[in-house]
């Protein structure tokens, strides 16, 4: 079973990240993070790097990420809308369909349908 590996925000854009083992994430995305293009930046480990600045890294294969597009993604107890690839990096966009509080360790699954 996949599992959510990393949980980050990056509150100041330009300085590092902070790692956290837990995070309530909302409507607009994990709290303490500023608001970006998406509220949630999703990657897979294999893709993983410093330089991504994304905010959930998940033991889910890259291409099955991207295939969950159009659809569901469940972490923990919170619900995202996968929306599209990030532009210039690895992972995804999504969007918060079910706000909640997440922590490292937590099950990660994807859906046909949006969370």
């Amino acid at each position: 079973m996949a599992e959510l590996l990393g949980i980050r925000t990056y509150p100041v854009k330009g300085e590092p990240g902070h790692d956290h083992r837990t995070a309530i994430v909302g409507p607009e995305g994990l709290e303490g993070d500023r608001r970006k293009k998406a509220p949630v930046h999703v990657v897979a480990a294999e893709d993983d790097r410093d330089d991504l600045r994304a905010n959930l890294v998940v033991s889910l294969p890259a291409a099955e990420l991207v295939a969950a597009i159009g659809s569901g993604l469940r972490v923990g107890e919170v619900a995202l809308a996968v929306t599209g690839t990030a532009r210039d990096c690895p992972g995804v966009y999504a969007d918060v369909t079910a706000p909640g509080r997440i922590g490292v360790g937590d099950p990660v699954t994807t859906g046909r349908e949006p969370a």
